[in-house]
């Protein structure tokens, strides 16, 4: 069994989570439930579960704080964090760009089922939290302007600056992404995901199969209906619905 605790003000929730989890993840054993962010600190720090689901927003504080406080007392968080959220675009992107997982209210079956499924893989493997150290920071910003990006696989979690991203690559389901003085980590997720998380970070889809950091284009040829050739010395075409808009950002970023 998967010990786990949940952490809201909303009596309700906890009681819906229980029921989905006893239907979709027996294996989830809830051994605590608390309300606050004072109960929840003083729940995990008794009973040391293995999964937290959190609220963000409770009557005393948010799960932010809560995490924060955690991390001050007991130098480190080591639960997986799972939030349980109302859509907020900020924390959402923070989220994603910190590889933690999070579940929308009113929580879908299908959604915890895929998190739970994560979890227990990741499980399998050391994972040192670092993750949430990088979602705090983010969330102390309080700008969506995140300098580094957390990727999660079977291996573990990876901690990467995106300036050293050189490129993204489709494989099916899966994007495989080049980094600058490391061998390529693959992530099951889609291309068209990044895209939209990396595009104002420099980023450009140049085909259906590759997402560029524009900072590692080396040159443009306009052979064959366009390639670029990047920094590794790698050429990658240049789909013919992207041809005019590419060149224009190469045009202007080569001068």
């Amino acid at each position: 069994m998967i010990t786990a605790v949940i952490i809201d003000d909303d009596v309700n929730i906890r009681n819906g989570m229980k029921g989905l989890l006893s239907l979709y993840a027996p294996d989830i054993d809830i051994i605590g439930e608390g309300e606050s962010v004072a109960s929840g600190i003083s729940i995990i720090n008794k009973l040391n579960p293995q999964i937290v689901f959190l609220d963000i927003q409770m009557n005393d504080g948010t799960g932010f704080d809560m995490l924060e406080k955690l991390s001050e007392i007991n130098g480190k968080i080591t639960s997986h964090i799972v939030f349980i959220t109302a859509y907020e675009q900020y924390a959402i992107k923070a989220f994603r760009f910190s590889a933690l997982d999070f579940l929308l209210k009113p929580v879908a079956p299908d959604d915890l089922e895929k998190v739970v499924s994560k979890i227990r893989t990741i499980l399998e493997k050391d994972d040192d939290y670092s993750h949430i150290d990088l979602l705090l920071e983010n969330i102390r910003k309080k700008a969506d302007n995140f300098k580094r990006i957390a990727l999660s696989n079977s291996d573990g979690i990876h901690l990467l600056d995106i300036v050293d991203i050189i490129r993204c690559e489709s494989d099916d389901n899966y994007t495989k992404f080049y980094i600058k003085n490391r061998k390529p980590i693959l992530i099951s997720k889609t291309l068209k995901e990044y895209e939209e998380m990396l595009t104002e970070h420099g980023f450009a889809r140049i085909h259906q199969s590759h997402l560029i950091n524009l900072s590692y284009v080396k040159s443009y040829l306009k052979k064959d209906g366009g390639f670029v050739i990047m920094n590794d010395d790698v050429q990658l075409p240049i789909s013919q619905r992207k041809r005019e808009q590419i060149q224009a950002i190469l045009t202007k970023q080569l001068i």
